[in-house]
């Protein structure tokens, strides 16, 4: 049974950082690519960095340069280190695994207050 927590969401303000986690089981994390998306209050779900196993990375623009996407196989955890954030990236973040069909974490809350 795959299961996905996140942890780490908050509030903080415009420029600060934050990290979340998200710690995957029931599947054999290392050869998965993990990903992050985020959802605001009357908009889609959009793309924000995704991993792949061998570790190359994607992100959207709207946050390049400003989040890195890492992974620890050992700990079965992805992150997304977020900084110099901003009012606009307020949303839930979930995380999300491609197997078949999509599953996802219960979403973790950032606020960033300007």
């Amino acid at each position: 049974q795959v299961r996905l927590v996140e942890s780490g969401g908050g509030l903080v303000s415009a420029g600060g950082s934050l990290r979340l986690s998200c710690r995957a089981s029931g599947i054999l994390f290392s050869i998965n690519a993990m990903n992050w998306y985020r959802q605001a209050p009357g908009k889609q779900r959009e793309l924000v960095a995704g991993i792949r196993s061998g570790g190359s990375t994607n992100y959207a623009d709207s946050v390049k340069g400003r989040f890195t996407i890492s992974r620890d196989n050992a700990k079965n955890t992805v992150y997304l280190q977020m900084n110099s954030l901003k009012p606009e990236d307020t949303a839930v973040y979930y995380c999300n695994l491609k197997l078949g069909t999509d599953y996802w974490g219960q979403g973790t809350q950032v606020t960033v207050s300007s």
